[in-house]
């Protein structure tokens, strides 16, 4: 009988192949402008605000015609750079592992593969938020404005933080309308399960709170769209970069998506080799449209 149960117990093993803790998907990607391109480089093309509108002189202002029948403001257009990487892992995995194992495992850990990459692709969109962006001459440096930066890491996050970085869109002009995303941490997520304007139907519609996401933030609350993220960068001990910012302020190009190959080497005994790579940049397109939440990553 307890044969029987063993062979059971090795079949349902076989159907199920369990992968450890991991973000699987990208969770950032959807996010932000995303274009297929060809060559190393992209350009990103901006065109600023005019100046002010003024008030129309007449043709004939009395002084010799000397009014302006049509003004001529330059159009102001800038652009910024981004410049692909090639990003790769792999495996390598003799026969007589697979043997010898109770499971098939190339496909798992292909599965497991194109998840790393998954998490890459997050890896470069968050570096390009605070990273020094290239202006389109490929040269000039152009660092994140301290005018997109609010906390000083010492604070955590808390409601009044949140409009301040609202405030922050506000000021730069930034259509309320436009759809924005909040990419914050773990004890972030715990701090806002905290607050009583985020999970009181006093501030609150009950039917929002019906419908929180997965992390338990009501949606669309405060006019964000939640991510968290486990990869956020720490510029110290207890803090952590959260990020805000609109889709098209942060530019991606993908040169090559994630790409899996499978295949017996000759030269290692023709075990199997498993191989993944992609080729993807990115950069910061527009500065008024990102905003960096410098917070303390403590309760």
């Amino acid at each position: 009988m307890a044969q029987d149960l063993d062979v059971v117990y090795i079949q349902t093993f076989e159907q199920n192949v369990q992968h450890l803790a991991q973000q699987m998907n990208t969770k950032l990607r959807g996010t932000v402008m995303e274009r297929g391109v060809n060559g190393s480089t992209h350009s990103w093309e901006l065109l600023d605000a005019f100046g002010n509108a003024s008030i129309k002189l007449p043709y004939n202002n009395g002084v010799d015609f000397g009014g302006i029948a049509t003004p001529d403001d330059a159009a102001a257009f800038q652009r910024r750079l981004s410049v692909a990487q090639t990003f790769d892992t792999g495996s390598v995995i003799d026969n007589e592992d697979i043997v010898q194992m109770l499971i098939e495992p190339k496909s798992s850990i292909t599965t497991s593969l194109a998840m790393t990459m998954n998490r890459a692709i997050d890896d470069i969109i968050i570096t390009a938020a605070t990273a020094d962006a290239l202006d389109g001459d490929g040269t000039t440096v152009i660092p994140l404005p301290q005018s997109s930066i609010v906390g000083d890491g010492l604070a955590p996050i808390s409601f009044d933080f949140i409009t301040e970085v609202q405030e922050r869109f506000m000021q730069n002009d930034i259509d309320p309308s436009q759809p924005k995303v909040a990419v914050i941490g773990p004890t972030q997520v715990r701090k806002l399960l905290q607050l009583t304007e985020q999970t009181s139907s006093d501030y609150v519609s009950r039917q929002a709170l019906q419908e929180l996401n997965a992390s338990g933030i009501v949606m669309n609350w405060m006019g964000f769209t939640w991510v968290m993220s486990t990869r956020l960068e720490s510029p110290a001990v207890d803090e952590i970069n959260t990020l805000f910012y609109t889709e098209d302020a942060l530019g991606l190009q993908v040169n090559e998506d994630i790409t899996i190959q499978i295949a017996q080497d000759p030269s290692a005994s023709f075990a199997w080799r498993l191989y993944t790579r992609l080729t993807m940049g990115a950069t910061r397109v527009q500065d008024k449209k990102i905003v960096v939440g410098h917070l303390a990553d403590v309760i």
